[in-house]
């Protein structure tokens, strides 16, 4: 009897196990399922041959060519031969060089084509290919070599069939497992899997115009056009896209399922009390925002919204009073924030904000004040009870934290508003412990400077309603943003720390920023993990593109440079005189916090400082930033960083200072941000630049994760179509239980990493 062959029924027994491994170990390729979802990279045409030219030294690739000429000659001081097969495209010639194969030169004989498959390396003057694995167009290996795999053979029949197709699918492949192998592993599975339920059901497929999973599935691995292809990239596409939006579409029915408290508007309480006391005027879009966020939290469905705003759009003032609405409903508000630095941070704002009406209990409260209590886990024993008595009993009206009062320990007497500021910092499963806290489900306000992308927002943030604020409130200055190249004008860097010394001396404080703090242990570790080789001898930026880089690229480089160092070289050199000092995350949080005090209070000129300084701090005095080593930092973190100055009537620059080379990649994305302010464009090229297929999945867990084929800045119209569909499907049926396929996709996301994602995004 023939066994059933499911998209999750391992290849081990399908494809061999010694092919199974080599898929598994080098691809990540274990199940039926992931065989499947391994698209190709790109289409050859038959016939047509690779530009040689557009190859770099250390890529594994699959070329097509013609071999031009083939020689064989003894090796000196070793046994054996070495036959050199060199192989070109009509313009640019590639070498592929064996060791004691002589029977090599009988297979590639002069004008065959073929594929060759390989590590790309050089050879004085001359690219080449050592040991490729070779793919002959028409022809068999079969006899030619006494040693060859017998699994590895094909007839010519099989071959014919193969290659009769116009396109050739190239895929990403290893060493061991050359993309015509995977080819071949596709087909046999192709053939295997006959009896496939469709996860999307025939009425979507019909009014989106969707052709079949298994015609799918062909299409786009032995196609016959380029046509085809299309065809099959956008039904796939449609599969992904689904797949999410129920999923977040289930988040939503389930949050809803269950009724928050109302918490509505009271006249003359402690909300109208703040609105008098305001020394200025909200922008139209707070009013407007802060309207409909009032209005939800009267409502006994629990609100669940996202406020996403500039740098400096005034989102904490509407945090406020949504949290000031809650507490004259008799309830409390917890915010969250990500940091201890930022925590401390908020609590000064919030204090000062509230001026009278944020110390209840002490001399100088007024009628109506309440209590903003600090609980982080830095905190002296002594301070802590004390934190969790005002949560508690309710003297706190809002507790503002960092993981720390996501511990079981920390209870509410009645908690009504969660806020939760930078919301990529923490995910679902945080929010989650938070509602746990109330008898009932309490309103969640999450809060991002980020800009997001409105494909985003709908994918990642799928599960919260999205809100905007894009004014900024009258008078703040002015921020100028210039890229600083050492190397190609050094003096740049000089009339960068003259321009902080006169900032100084007028008045004005500076952030000295960089990647990373240094290690005076001499574990050879910096902060972020990465091998530090001690050679900070340049001040000047990084060669690298980016943060972003694989490590190992990232690693031959030199080491970003360290708050700990250049702090030094500044006391030292230009910034001698000036009352300097270091913030990082290592330094215990009362030294951060007094740090902090002395610089917003004028008793410190400049910070020498990690991106601890990224969100949330206000300093309107703080003019000047320079970003050492700026190609380090995402196009999103550098526009944060900026946010942190220019926040008064000074007005800023910001410096960004790199030595990577013009019209690279990374200078790329410095003159962006130089040219604009607009966050949502440098939303787009952040995006662009950190390879948006992964943005659902950990790329550095090796597992297969995020998406494949669906492109979040070029698929609005598919996700918002899908967004439609799953918001209607799960209306009708919340729990899949007319559509089973489809279930089955949705429990296979939540079992991978874009799963995982989702809950931490």
């Amino acid at each position: 009897m023939t066994p059933v062959v499911s998209r999750d029924s391992p290849l081990r027994g399908l494809l061999g196990g010694k092919t199974a491994t080599v898929l598994a170990d080098q691809l990540g390729i274990h199940t039926v399922d992931d065989l499947l979802g391994h698209y190709p990279r790109r289409y050859a045409e038959r016939g047509e041959l690779t530009d040689l030219a557009s190859l770099r030294v250390g890529d594994e690739v699959t070329i097509i060519a013609r071999v031009r000429s083939v020689s064989q000659r003894r090796m000196r001081n070793k046994r054996g031969t070495l036959t050199d097969v060199v192989v070109g495209d009509g313009r640019r010639s590639l070498s592929l060089v064996f060791f004691n194969q002589p029977w090599r030169a009988k297979q590639l004989a002069v004008g065959v084509s073929g594929l060759f498959a390989g590590k790309i390396g050089v050879r004085g003057t001359q690219v080449q290919l050592t040991h490729p694995e070779c793919e002959i167009f028409g022809a068999t290996t079969a006899g030619l070599d006494p040693d060859i795999d017998p699994g590895a053979l094909v007839d010519d029949s099989e071959r014919a069939m193969t290659y009769a197709s116009k396109l050739i699918p190239v895929y990403p492949a290893s060493r061991g497992m050359p993309s015509w192998t995977i080819a071949r592993c596709l087909r046999l599975i192709l053939d295997a899997v006959t009896d496939v339920a469709d996860p999307l059901p025939l009425a979507m497929r019909e009014r989106r115009g969707l052709i079949g999973l298994p015609q799918a599935w062909r299409k786009i691995h032995q196609p016959e056009s380029l046509a085809e292809v299309e065809l099959a990239r956008l039904r796939l596409k449609w599969d992904e896209a689904v797949t999410v939006q129920v999923t977040l579409a289930q988040r939503r029915v389930a949050q809803a399922v269950n009724p928050a408290f109302p918490r509505a508007v009271r006249d003359g309480g402690l909300l109208d009390a703040f609105d008098a006391r305001l020394p200025f005027v909200l922008t139209a879009g707070q009013r407007v925002v802060g309207a409909e966020i009032s209005h939800e939290l009267g409502g006994h469905r629990p609100m669940n919204r996202l406020l996403q705003g500039e740098v400096g759009s005034g989102k904490t003032v509407v945090a406020l009073r949504a949290m000031l609405q809650v507490i004259d409903a008799g309830a409390q508000a917890a915010f969250l924030a990500p940091t201890e630095v930022l925590a401390a941070q908020h609590l000064r704002t919030l204090r000062s904000l509230l001026g009278p009406l944020g110390i209840s209990g002490e001399l100088g409260a007024e009628e109506h004040a309440t209590r903003v209590t600090l609980l982080t886990g830095s905190l002296s024993a002594k301070a802590r009870r004390a934190a969790l008595s005002e949560a508690a009993g309710g003297a706190a009206g809002i507790v503002v934290g960092t993981h720390a009062l996501l511990e079981e320990s920390v209870q509410f007497a009645e908690l009504g508003l969660v806020v939760i500021d930078e919301q990529h910092r923490f995910g679902v499963e945080q929010r989650d412990v938070l509602r746990a806290k109330s008898a009932a489900p309490p309103h969640v306000l999450v809060l991002t400077a980020t800009p997001i992308p409105r494909t985003v927002a709908m994918t990642v943030y799928g599960d919260l309603e999205t809100t905007t604020l894009t004014e900024v409130p009258a008078g703040r200055a002015e921020v100028t943003t210039r890229v600083v190249p050492t190397q190609e004008q050094p003096a740049w860097l000089d009339r960068a720390w003259t321009r902080i010394v006169e900032e100084a001396h007028t008045g004005g404080r500076s952030f000295i920023v960089c990647p990373r703090i240094g290690d005076d242990a001499g574990t050879g570790k910096n902060a972020a993990g990465r091998i530090d080789d001690g050679d900070d001898s340049s001040f000047s930026g990084s060669q690298d593109d980016s943060l972003l880089e694989d490590e190992e690229a990232v690693s031959a480089k030199r080491a970003p440079l360290a708050v700990l160092d250049v702090a030094d070289r500044l006391r030292e050199g230009p910034l001698a005189g000036l009352r300097l000092a270091i913030l990082h995350g290592r330094l215990p949080a009362e030294e951060k916090d007094t740090t902090m005090l002395a610089f917003a209070a004028g008793d410190l000129d400049a910070l020498v400082t990690t991106t601890v300084v990224e969100v949330g701090v206000d300093v309107p005095e703080a003019s000047v930033m320079a970003i050492m080593d700026a190609d380090r930092f995402g196009v999103s973190q550098l526009h944060q960083l900026r946010g942190r100055i220019g926040r008064g009537s000074r007005p800023g620059i910001c410096l960004l200072v790199t030595d990577s080379p013009a019209e690279s990649p990374a200078r790329l994305r410095l003159d962006a941000v130089a040219a604009t302010r607009d966050g949502f464009e440098l939303a787009r090229v952040d995006l662009a630049s950190r390879r948006e297929g992964n943005i659902l999945g950990a790329a550095q867990s090796g597992r297969r994760s995020g998406l494949r084929l669906l492109s979040l800045l070029d698929d609005e119209a598919i996700i918002t179509q899908a967004r439609e569909e799953a918001t209607y499907l799960v209306a009708l049926d919340p729990d899949l239980a007319q559509h089973r396929a489809l279930a089955a996709e949705v429990a296979r996301l939540s079992e991978d990493d874009r799963a995982d994602y989702l809950d931490k995004a």
